[in-house]
């Protein structure tokens, strides 16, 4: 009976050791490798889907937990509870992700690690559940199924798989600070789980026109207003050409329009999202996708645009086809 019991805490114990190494990567270093920020010994895979951003988020649905998912267990000496899939859960942290060191292993649920699905490891969300994580910065928000414990890492709380992260634009730098909000029973059955409504563009508001010097032989004709402008339409009136034997105009600016997509600390993650971003938008723009280098940032960019009116209304053509926003920039030419 002794010996019976001795090969049992051994079990435990490796069990244990299993689901701090293999759940996620909360207690490893951090490379500084071209492809971004990750664990050490871990990262991207050499088999990424050629679009990453059309894989759907987890479709919610109320599944059954063995007991033991709710039981309290300890980890590096910490204790950990695992709460109820029937009470609201928000928190705000820092993210990480894991990739192709835990490929294929088998998570803390009994299934197997899948880098390129929509899941998530948590150290007290249910097994399995669902939650919505939010990127603080940028707004992008995904669901993932939690399916995995871990971190187990003092600054970070929730783990993502590589195809979350990237989706949320972490896998450049590593990790980020997101919002995890659980997805309750409740949520599912009244179907309050779908994404937030996205803020409609806003046309950028035209710069203050230029004084016009006008030639002293010639009256400039006064230009009725429109009984109901709009900011476009303004900035259509405004740009359109002026004879040149009456005004004066200045030499253009030598900086030009262009729309900016992100930001990266590492080239091969601009290089991958502007190969993905011109493969989405060939139908809709004819204008390039550039990675411009400039103080240690890699600004993936589209364009230039010969107006802030030209380049509005490529914004509104790409994120209605990628779902992506932009910024108007001003830069160099290429």
């Amino acid at each position: 009976m002794t010996r019976m019991r001795s090969a049992l805490w051994l079990l435990l114990g490796a069990g244990l050791l299993v689901l701090a190494g293999c759940s996620g990567p909360g207690g490893g270093s951090t490379s500084t490798s071209s492809k971004g920020g990750y664990y050490k010994d871990d990262g991207p895979g050499s088999d990424i889907p050629d679009n990453i951003a059309a894989i759907p988020d987890a479709v919610p649905r109320i599944e059954k937990h063995a007991r033991a998912n709710f039981r309290p267990y300890v980890v590096f000496g910490k204790r950990y509870v695992p709460v109820s899939d029937e009470k609201p859960f928000r928190q705000q942290g820092t993210a990480s992700w894991y990739g192709r060191k835990f490929h294929g292993n088998k998570t803390a649920n009994g299934e197997v690690y899948d880098m390129y699905a929509m899941t998530a490891a948590h150290p007290t969300l249910p097994l399995p559940s669902y939650a919505r994580v939010t990127h603080a910065s940028n707004g992008k928000n995904v669901i993932v199924r939690i399916n995995d414990r871990g971190p187990f890492h003092s600054k970070r709380i929730i783990d993502l798989s590589y195809v979350a992260a990237a989706k949320l634009g972490l896998i450049g730098p590593g990790s980020g600070q997101v919002i995890v909000e659980a997805i309750t029973n409740q949520d599912i059955r009244d179907g309050n789980f779908g994404p937030p409504p996205r803020p409609k563009p806003v046309p950028v508001a035209p710069p203050a026109p230029a004084p016009l010097l006008v030639a002293a032989t010639q009256t400039a004709a006064p230009h009725p207003a429109p009984a109901t402008p709009d900011a476009l339409a303004a900035l259509q009136h405004q740009e359109a050409p002026i004879s040149t034997s009456a005004v004066h105009t200045p030499a253009p600016p030598a900086d030009q329009i262009y729309l900016q997509f992100a930001a990266f600390s590492a080239a091969g993650t601009a290089e991958d999202l502007a190969q993905e971003l011109g493969a989405q938008i060939k139908h809709v723009e004819t204008r390039p996708v550039h990675v411009q280098a400039s103080s240690d940032l890699y600004r993936v960019r589209v364009g230039p645009y010969p107006s802030r009116t030209a380049a509005v209304n490529a914004a509104v053509r790409i994120e209605q086809e990628t779902g992506q926003p932009s910024a108007l920039t001003v830069g160099h030419p290429q």
